[in-house]
């Protein structure tokens, strides 16, 4: 029996639509100047891309014209894969209600045979509590961390629809209750078993790497990174003001070397730990690069190099609300390890 949710879906946001068929209608915006060299010159086991991808104000830099909200969440993503720097995105609608095998090929069929998804895992799993629509947890959730149960809504899922073109299985652990601080260990036992299932199964797809996100600080212990060596599961850099600056999180990569690179770029630290609707409201239409944040390229473009220069897939994706608009931040990225390269 699979547990009430333990975060109930936001009110608005055709997003959890639950048909993901595609729809005509929907263009891509017309050529870039130079993105299509720029993207001819990374590296090929790089992929970039955004938090989803349904949102107007990209118009004219990922769609031709302004669509509604709706029309681009229902059929936007084969117009999304079509720019030249995205060769990932990451399904977070799939943290508020599990996404079905059929949603999975549907999205599959949206995109070229190279692309990659990043798949969140549902709140299901990865929420110690059961929460309210406005995030307030209301009870204990019997289904975090449960193996079993990540296998059957999250983990096979994915697998099945999206097959070579799934790409990282992310878990990322929602805030814990402060009287759970002090019983990570006993979480991390549960948190290994886990990743254990995912990444067998991530083995079966040839670019699939399974990460952990979380959002308390002390998770960072050597036990945290000794069951994710165990399990062949990897560390997810994230940019979020509940978490140490990404130059500080380094050590949990390297002591995971050599392997993949998950970063998701969430939020920017200017904002506080619960800033997400303040971002909206700053960076909405989300068409110009609002808050620049060069010291997090910096370090992720060196953490880049990296990964590629030693022969392993990295996954970065970026919300609008990181620096006001995602798929302008991609493509600053880009240039700057265009740049670190020559």
């Amino acid at each position: 029996m699979v547990p009430e949710r333990p975060y109930a879906e936001p009110r608005s946001g055709s997003l959890f639509d639950d048909d993901a068929a595609p729809e005509p209608g929907i263009r891509p915006a017309g050529p870039e100047a130079g993105a299509e060299a720029l993207a001819a010159e990374l590296p090929a086991s790089l992929r970039m891309g955004t938090s989803s991808w349904h949102f107007p104000g990209w118009a004219g830099l990922v769609w031709d014209r302004l669509y509604s909200e709706k029309h681009l969440s229902r059929a936007g993503l084969s117009a999304y894969a079509q720019h030249p720097l995205f060769r990932t995105v990451s399904l977070d609608r799939g943290f508020y209600r599990p996404l079905t095998v059929a949603q999975h090929v549907a999205y599959a069929e949206q995109v070229p045979d190279g692309f990659r998804f990043v798949v969140k895992a549902p709140a299901l799993v990865s929420d110690a509590l059961i929460r309210e629509s406005g995030g307030k947890g209301r009870t204990a959730n019997p289904g975090f961390l449960d193996a079993d149960l990540a296998w059957r809504e999250y983990v096979a899922p994915a697998r099945r629809g999206l097959g070579p073109k799934l790409g990282a299985l992310v878990f990322q652990i929602s805030p814990l209750p402060g009287r759970w601080l002090g019983e990570i260990d006993r979480l991390i036992d549960r948190l290994e078993g886990m990743l254990r299932v995912a990444t067998m199964a991530a083995n079966e797809s040839p670019d699939a790497v399974v990460a952990v996100e979380v959002r308390n600080p002390e998770w960072l212990t050597p036990a945290f990174v000794a069951a994710l060596k165990d399990t062949g599961a990897t560390y997810c850099l994230s940019v979020h003001p509940k978490m140490p600056p990404i130059a500080q999180q380094l050590p949990i990569l390297r002591a995971l070397w050599p392997g993949p690179l998950v970063c998701r770029w969430n939020l920017n630290l200017k904002h506080g730990a619960f800033g997400y609707e303040q971002a909206r409201d700053d960076y909405s239409p989300f068409d110009a690069l609002v808050d620049p944040d060069p010291d997090t390229r910096a370090v992720l473009t060196r953490v880049i190099a990296g990964t590629v220069g030693a022969g392993r897939p990295a996954y970065v994706t970026i919300n609008n609300k990181a620096e006001g608009s995602a798929p302008l931040s991609v493509r600053a990225l880009a240039e700057a390890v265009r740049a670190a390269s020559r």
